[in-house]
């Protein structure tokens, strides 16, 4: 760069002493002023929940190197300068900044309005698009879930805004279901609905202060098919679902009842009305 594209950029040549150490006080200020506001963002960030270190340090240094380049072009300012530049290259970087940023800002937003809001914390279980698992950890992009056979899975924040998501501990119980197929004329199925149901409710981990209950849905020639429903505590579905159904098979053998029990409830196309 040559003398006159300096002058030009300056805006005049002629700069005192004065003027370039009230530019040097500006930019050692800002650089103080930088050092201060990393540590309150820090800081604040620290508190809040659901903000990993990782996203914390990045913030913070991001606002740090805003507050230097702002008191640069002050000080630059000062000299003369044309802060036009300056706010032209400022404006591109915080576009391709915004732009390279875009996800893990919309994730961060998501983060925030899910610690704001509370529809999900730690040990819930829940169930978002094709997972279903325990809610881990929620920190600034994702929501990690551990799921029952083992996997651990990072649902970005963004989507459990957008997409449905079901909550099964909220409420503080669930309620399942076990379908009962059981040869026809050997109990009336009013007698059969009270066996059923007895035998579920003596089931540890079946909740008492709503009781099990059996649905008759269907009376046919040669079977009837019922639904055992009960509730449970949130986390214990698969073990008490899994005792249910050999509870409700021990029922039906010691009554000596051809019976088909299952927890994985069949679409009927799949069982020729004939069978169990």
């Amino acid at each position: 760069m040559d003398s006159g594209a300096v002058g030009d950029f300056f805006g005049s040549s002629d700069i005192s002493g004065w003027d370039l150490l009230i530019a040097t006080l500006v930019v050692v200020a800002g650089w103080v002023v930088s050092i201060f506001v990393k540590r309150g963002v820090t800081a604040l960030l620290t508190r809040t929940p659901g903000i990993s270190p990782g996203a914390t340090l990045l913030i913070a240094r991001i606002a740090k190197y805003v507050v230097i380049l702002l008191g640069i072009g002050i000080g630059l300012s000062f000299l003369g300068a044309s802060v036009q530049p300056l706010l032209a290259i400022a404006i591109i970087v915080g576009v391709v900044i915004a732009l390279a940023l875009r996800g893990v800002a919309d994730n961060f937003a998501a983060g925030v309005v899910l610690q704001s809001r509370h529809p999900i914390k730690p040990g819930d279980e829940i169930a978002t698009d094709d997972y279903v698992g325990t809610v881990l950890e929620l920190n600034g992009r994702t929501v990690i879930l551990r799921t029952a056979d083992g996997r651990t899975v990072h649902v970005p924040n963004g989507r459990l805004l957008q997409d449905p998501v079901v909550n099964h501990s909220q409420a503080g119980a669930r309620r399942s279901e076990v379908e009962v197929r059981v040869a026809a004329g050997v109990l009336p199925p009013e007698r059969l609905g009270e066996v059923l149901s007895a035998a579920a409710s003596a089931v540890d981990g079946v909740q008492t202060t709503e009781p099990a209950r059996t649905l008759i849905v269907s009376v046919e020639p040669r079977r009837v098919t019922a639904r055992v429903q009960y509730w449970h505590h949130p986390m214990r579905g698969v073990t008490v679902t899994s005792a249910v159904v050999t509870a409700l098979a021990a029922a039906c053998a010691e009554r000596r009842l051809p019976a088909s029990v299952t927890s994985a409830l069949p679409e009927p196309p799949l069982t020729p009305a004939g069978e169990l």
